[in-house]
């Protein structure tokens, strides 16, 4: 009886983890050589754009993916110095408009 109820617990803890890591976006970037991450809530569950690193990449070829914009990935973009607040809407703007 003890033993399936660890498999049961055993079981849950890893359906949390899999709700846990298909409802966010791990986000990393890099602030004076300290490698940071925040967590943005995802519009449905899915495993794209989970693990994510905007160190590298441009910030027009990241508001290009619109499951991250709508996320607000701008106002972390901002948050960090990455991008003004008007660049921002010119940006959130134009891909809106191309989605359309």
């Amino acid at each position: 009886m003890l033993k399936r109820i660890k498999g049961y617990i055993i079981i849950c803890i890893f359906l949390a983890i899999g709700y846990f890591i298909s409802s966010n976006h791990i986000i990393f970037y890099k602030t004076n050589n300290n490698i940071d991450f925040t967590l943005l809530k995802k519009s449905y569950l899915t495993l794209e754009y989970t693990f994510y690193n905007v160190t590298t990449k441009r910030p027009e070829n990241i508001m290009k993916i619109g499951l991250l914009r709508e996320a607000g990935i701008g106002d972390l973009l901002v948050d960090i110095g990455r991008l003004t607040e008007g660049k921002k809407q010119e940006l959130e703007a134009r891909f809106e408009y191309e989605n359309y």
